[in-house]
């Protein structure tokens, strides 16, 4: 488990040589959910205040202007549309999820690989094995280190997702084994993000630097920029300067026939994925109160820990804070029933009837009790009291989105930023990207326009 020589080497070997034959059909197909989805994020974060500044900041100094920001009508080089791309994807918090690691796999690597599609014909089957192979790196080597490297304060989607975009750069712009080792060792040594920042601008600004990146590192070594060829596993590494744990097996063990990148899932709800079982059962409670919902007197949860490490923000300010509070996702949940962007908004958590319920939620602990479920009590004015315990929320693994769901996700925050009618060409185009011999058409059509008359 511990020490294994020559594992970057031997990731860029299997990054080099994989055939596109060798990726099974379900994996091709959990590749095109993991876009659709994906993209629906990136458009529907394009208005926020997050993207505006960070666009301010960059524009003046971006070059060739060869790549949209998808959802508006600025371009930018490629590099920084892929930095602004991801952030985009990521602010709403509603993006996918690779449960085992709680790593957002599609931002980093996604956002690279549009972005660079538009400076060169790329087939959508070349766009694929690119998206598969980069989320497969990035959540492998996430393996090797989670959960310690987590529970350090490290943000594993900034710090891992660059090996993703540095990994399907490298695939699509057909760098050799040595590049590509280079290419790794380049992202290594710019991996970072940290837990600190959750609930502020930096969250996103994580999985879109991760894109610029990694990208960036698979530019440096096509142009012979050299690193360490041993930057994951070395003794001062990747691995063993960031983590407690190194388990190198989870690197490079069943390669190519054992798929992390299946296992990705998809938001429902536009914040923190600990909280989703706490919204599932708050709505579900919500629809067996109907309009005694305004008689709550108190609300009491029993999660794991780690929920309230993450989300113990009870006294939001603001609505990214709020994607990082259970208080005000279980109250938004059984007053409004919303778990949805429009929950997580300034206004939203400044509301005084959801103030008012927030402050009337407790949250207790219990290590026994599994990450992904939640006991939710909720006692009445009159003294009644409803219960619901959730297994595992929707959204999850067990309980996965549909494709009509992630298209009704897609809709309901696109719409807004591009119009209904190219939105719904945008959705049918996207699932037929592995039939397209030109992807960076697709991002093209990603920019709002005017209805017509």
């Amino acid at each position: 488990m511990g020490h294994r020589p020559d594992v970057t080497r031997a990731l860029a070997e299997w990054i080099v040589a994989c055939p596109s034959t060798a990726i099974p059909e379900e994996i091709r197909t959990e590749g095109v959910r993991t876009f659709v989805n994906w993209l629906g994020c990136a458009i529907g974060g394009a208005t926020h205040e997050t993207v505006d500044r960070a666009l301010a900041a960059v524009a003046p100094f971006s070059g060739a202007p060869e790549a949209s920001v998808l959802g508006r009508s600025e371009r930018l080089d490629p590099l920084h549309a892929a930095l602004i791309n991801g952030i985009s994807s990521h602010v709403l918090d509603y993006d996918d999820t690779h449960l085992k690691t709680i790593i957002h796999p599609a931002g980093p690597v996604a956002s690279a690989l549009l972005a660079i599609a538009e400076t060169r014909p790329v087939t959508g089957t070349a766009f694929l094995d690119a998206l598969i192979i980069g989320v497969e790196t990035e959540c492998r080597i996430g393996n090797a280190v989670y959960p310690d490297h987590y529970d350090r304060g490290w943000h594993i989607t900034g710090t891992a997702g660059v090996f993703g975009a540095a990994a399907a750069t490298s695939r699509l712009l057909g760098l050799d084994v040595q590049a590509t080792t280079w290419a790794l060792g380049i992202a290594a040594t710019q991996a970072s993000g940290l837990r600190e920042m959750f609930g502020t601008m930096c969250k996103s600004f994580h999985p879109g630097r991760a894109a610029q990146n990694g990208a960036f590192a698979a530019f440096l070594a096509q142009a012979g920029f050299d690193s360490s060829e041993r930057a994951i596993e070395a003794s001062r590494g990747f691995a063993q300067v960031m983590s407690d744990k190194q388990d190198y097996d989870e690197i490079l063990d069943g390669l190519g026939t054992h798929w992390e990148a299946a296992l990705n899932s998809y938001k429902p709800f536009a914040c923190g994925i600990v909280i989703h079982p706490a919204i599932d059962g708050c709505i579900q409670l919500r629809d067996a109160l109907g309009n005694d919902v305004d008689r709550i007197a108190r609300v009491e949860l029993t999660a794991h820990p780690l929920v309230l490490e993450l989300t113990g923000k009870a006294e939001p300010r603001t609505g990214l804070e709020g994607k990082f509070s259970i208080f005000h996702a279980a109250a938004s949940a059984l007053l409004h029933g919303d778990g949805s962007p429009t929950a997580f908004t300034d206004e939203a958590v400044n509301d005084p009837a959801l103030v008012a319920l927030r402050r009337n939620v407790q949250v207790t602990t219990d290590p026994g009790c599994y990450e992904a479920s939640v006991t939710i009590a909720v006692t009445l004015d009159d003294g009644r009291r409803l219960e619901k315990h959730i297994d595992r929320a929707i959204g999850s693994r067990e309980r996965p989105l549909s494709d009509d769901r992630i298209e009704a996700k897609f809709r309901g925050q696109a719409a807004m930023v591009i119009g209904e009618q190219p939105c719904e060409s945008v959705i049918q185009a996207a699932w037929q990207i592995a039939a397209m011999d030109d992807v960076g058409a697709l991002a093209r059509t990603c920019t709002p326009r005017p209805p017509t008359r």
